[in-house]
């Protein structure tokens, strides 16, 4: 088998058997086929498409490559949640302790953030000693001792994305639904979960902006999980506005710890507690998502959801007592305000702007290697559909250097647009795919 007409037979759009993309995915990971006949290969693919077997074949090929997780010591379903990206969205916070608490074991591996987008892994280091790099034996025991925890992902599971990823990345490749959906659904299936539910953000702070592109990604992978004998469900959700009032690590974490409270915003908890409840009916502990709904409100309601987190905090090295003291999560000392130009209301925005706002404070990174300051976002006071008054303060941006705090606010006002009439209200849950 040469690589050369694996390559050739993409290019002229025929499909790729289950042998081929094996040989393509081990040489490609083991260093014998050279970046630029992979690269070749990922620009056929994106030109040219799969169909569902190869896409499902190219995810199963990524998935084996590395080793996976022994939960052999843990007897109840595990089930997991991703998100495919957005601004503010800090729901694995308040979901993975929800469900937890319920007597359904997460043990999830989560990834940093890049760009406008923010990781969890980032939030929840702005705890004080919180430990997301764990090896797989010390992941794997803290699973089965509290039935909960967050952590970096190992290099161990499925390396050839990692290698794949940082080769799309440079070769103008990344937006291919087949490359995303078996990037996504590798690294899913190599955890090796029991339930999985995809959260599949839609709009202009999402990496596909149409809903109909966003229903078939979602749909293509959860046939790839359900091929893998996975038990399967997502939905679609709006990402043109950001998710909640707070956008960086501290803030969206000092949120999260107010939704686990019962407070917190609607949008956040609609949220959350929509996607607790798809998961507690994967996981039979519901027979609809209403039922689930209950159940995930009543976690928090009676303090089991905060109760779990702080298990999770405790057993993963970090301080506890954040959850009670939110002021631990040290936020960045300099605040400006940002005010409306004129009267009207706020119609839309860029909430990919906004994303980007928090980036020029400091809140995320450019490129995997940079730093990030934990501290520095933005308050948002006002969101699209609320009526403003000229010099009324819409959001508060917080970070460590003045200069950035002007170059996000203009940032900003250019990425939120005012009306004279109010929009119409916007739906957050758009589709529901089994």
């Amino acid at each position: 088998m040469r690589m050369y007409d694996i390559i050739e037979k993409k290019k002229q759009g025929g499909a790729l058997s289950k042998e081929e993309i094996a040989f393509f995915v081990k040489g490609y990971t083991n260093g014998e086929i050279p970046d630029y006949q992979a690269s070749a290969l990922c620009m056929a693919i994106c030109l040219k498409g799969m169909n569902d077997e190869e896409t499902a074949e190219l995810t199963f090929a990524i998935r084996d490559s590395g080793k996976k997780p022994d939960f052999s010591g843990i007897k109840s379903l595990r089930a997991d949640k991703h998100s495919t990206g957005g601004v503010g969205d800090k729901t694995s916070l308040v979901i993975c302790p929800i469900v937890a608490s319920l007597g359904v074991t997460v043990a999830k591996m989560s990834g940093r953030g890049l760009g406008h987008t923010g990781g969890t892994v980032d939030k929840l280091e702005a705890i004080p000693g919180f430990r997301t790099d764990l090896d797989t034996e010390t992941f794997c025991a803290i699973a089965e001792k509290t039935g909960l925890v967050i952590a970096g992902q190992s290099a161990e599971l499925a390396p050839a994305d990692k290698k794949l990823y940082a080769l799309r990345d440079v070769t103008a490749t990344v937006d291919s639904l087949p490359l995303i959906a078996s990037s996504i659904m590798s690294k899913k299936l190599a955890a090796d979960d029991d339930c999985i539910v995809l959260d599949v953000k839609t709009g202009s702070g999402a990496f596909m902006k149409s809903k109909e592109e966003s229903e078939q990604l979602a749909r293509v992978m959860v046939q790839i999980g359900k091929r893998a004998g996975k038990k399967m469900s997502a939905l679609v959700t709006d990402m043109d506005v950001p998710l909640g009032n707070a956008i960086g690590n501290a803030l969206e974490v000092r949120e999260a710890l107010e939704v686990l409270k019962g407070q917190g915003p609607e949008d956040l908890k609609e949220l959350c507690f929509a996607l607790s409840g798809e998961i507690l009916v994967l996981a039979q502990k519901a027979r609809d998502r209403a039922e689930g709904i209950v159940l995930a409100k009543e976690a928090v309601r009676s303090g089991k959801a905060l109760e779990k987190f702080k298990e999770m905090v405790r057993a993963q090295g970090g301080d506890a007592s954040v959850a009670e003291e939110p002021e631990k999560l040290a936020v960045s000392s300099l605040k400006h305000p940002v005010c409306a130009p004129e009267d009207g209301f706020i119609s839309a925005v860029d909430a990919a702007g906004y994303g980007k706002a928090a980036l020029l404070l400091g809140a995320g990174r450019n490129c995997k290697e940079d730093a990030i300051d934990l501290g520095a976002g933005i308050l948002l006071i006002k969101k699209t559909g609320d009526a403003v008054k000229r010099g009324e303060p819409i959001a508060v941006l917080c970070g460590a250097r003045e200069d950035r705090l002007f170059a996000a606010e203009k940032q900003l006002l250019e990425s939120t647009v005012f009306s004279a009439k109010a929009p119409p209200k916007r739906e957050l849950i758009l589709a529901h795919l089994t």
